[in-house]
């Protein structure tokens, strides 16, 4: 292919050529071009028959072909035969999570809250691990860990169930010490349900409080930054188990006052939202200082799916928002409620809860005449207002008592640490 200098390529015309050289030859000498057809065949059986595996199946075939003879089946009762069995695993399946979920609320059920509680427990992360002089680490000891070949020849402990905490949770929190304690009830639901079914994988608890008990009992290692970035709460079998299916609108300020650090606590936040939203959600995300912006412009006024392809796309954008002006809450709102009222008027979305998440760090009224217009109670659409707010105390009292008016939840938060509870 040559390009001169204009930049004009020539490679079509060659093309062209070459196709017309072939009608030509097509017309002069069939022969010839009959023989290129059985060349390029015999290169295309040549090296199939060398990828396929097709001599070495004929070979197999001649080798068994005696021996093996053809049978006609009754599809309706193989399918039959195969929905009973089928049956058969689902069910020993259910009725291991039933032990599991009657032994969990049993042991919370008599389990009285100790603030003071003190509880060593085997800490996925610490187990097996020693000081500088030797000594098991707190909250590790030693864990036996043997290879077993029914988890892929993982090294566990079939006899003891591990706890894992979040990263950028205390694993003596109190909640968590007290949570932890009473779960202990189910290693022994745990040994049992895999001596009665050997077929059993993997059986956890996950915990509102964060932590996570996994049986068999494994050593988990974190990421060469020392982290470990799994929450249970954010795994999609966790929210769709803990959540109805939901309309959410994300509110986040994008005013003056959240330049720097609050806007970057602003993005993690809710990146950190669309992590608890499930295939069964719908969302969109709104950014406001004097005027609204929809972070996805091409999706004004409406939901989607909270799908990954949806969320990563919407992430994407959310390091595009930056901060000035000033932060009017009442348009935002206004747009927030209409969106979730015409969804639910028109069956579209969720069809179920719906509420609106505002990230922002302060508002300066009541906004009464919004509240009044969409979520009094006599309104069918009450969404309520989840308001996540940023350390500083211009306007904290106003805002949290709007949330709580709004049968809502406010949460203050300070750090890039906070984000995540």
């Amino acid at each position: 292919m040559f390009i001169p200098e204009g930049g004009l390529c020539y490679y079509p015309f060659y093309f062209i050529n070459v196709a017309v050289n072939i009608m030509v030859n097509l017309t002069a000498a069939p022969q010839i071009v009959k023989l290129w057809a059985s060349a390029f065949g015999g290169e295309i059986k040549s090296i199939s028959a060398k990828y396929s595996g097709s001599q070495l199946l004929q070979k197999k075939h001649k080798e068994f072909v005696k021996t093996v003879k053809v049978e006609e089946i009754d599809g309706m009762k193989l399918v039959k035969n195969l929905a009973v069995k089928m049956e058969e695993v689902f069910q020993k399946k259910a009725e291991a999570t039933r032990r599991l979920v009657e032994a969990a609320e049993e042991a919370h059920r008599q389990h009285e809250e100790n603030p003071e509680l003190q509880y060593e427990y085997f800490n996925a992360v610490l187990i097996n691990e020693v000081d500088e002089m030797g000594n098991n680490v707190e909250l590790g000891g030693e864990f036996l860990l043997e290879p077993n070949d029914h988890f892929n020849n993982l090294s566990v402990n079939v006899s003891l169930s591990v706890v894992q905490v979040p990263t950028n949770m205390y694993n003596k929190d109190p909640d968590i010490v007290n949570g932890v304690y009473w779960s202990e009830a189910l290693n022994k639901v745990f040994v049992d349900n895999f001596e009665r079914d050997p077929t059993l994988t993997w059986q956890y608890f996950g915990s509102a409080k964060g932590f996570f008990r996994q049986y068999p009992g494994v050593k988990w290692h974190p990421d060469e930054h020392g982290v470990i970035g799994f929450d249970c709460r954010n795994r999609k079998w966790y929210i769709q188990a803990a959540t109805s299916p939901k309309d959410v609108v994300i509110l986040v300020d994008v005013s003056g006052s959240m330049k720097g650090l609050r806007l970057t606590i602003a993005r993690q936040t809710v990146s950190s939202i669309l992590d608890t939203l499930g295939d069964d959600d719908f969302f969109n995300i709104i950014a406001y200082n004097q005027e609204i912006h929809y972070v996805e412009p091409c999706l004004n006024g409406t939901l989607v799916r909270a799908d990954r392809t949806n969320k990563d796309h919407f992430r994407e954008h959310l390091d595009k928002l930056f901060a000035k002006g000033i932060g009017l809450l009442g348009e935002a709102l206004a747009e927030a409620f209409t969106i979730l009222s015409d969804f639910n008027r028109t069956g579209r979305g969720s069809v179920c809860s719906q509420a609106i998440m505002l990230v922002t760090d302060g508002a300066t009224e009541m906004y009464d005449d919004v509240f009044e217009k969409y979520n009094w109670p006599e309104r069918k659409v009450c969404p309520p207002l989840r308001s996540l707010f940023f350390n500083s105390m211009c306007c904290q009292h106003t805002l949290e008592r709007k949330t709580q008016f709004s049968w809502g939840i406010f949460k203050e938060e300070k750090s890039t640490s906070e984000h995540q509870e």
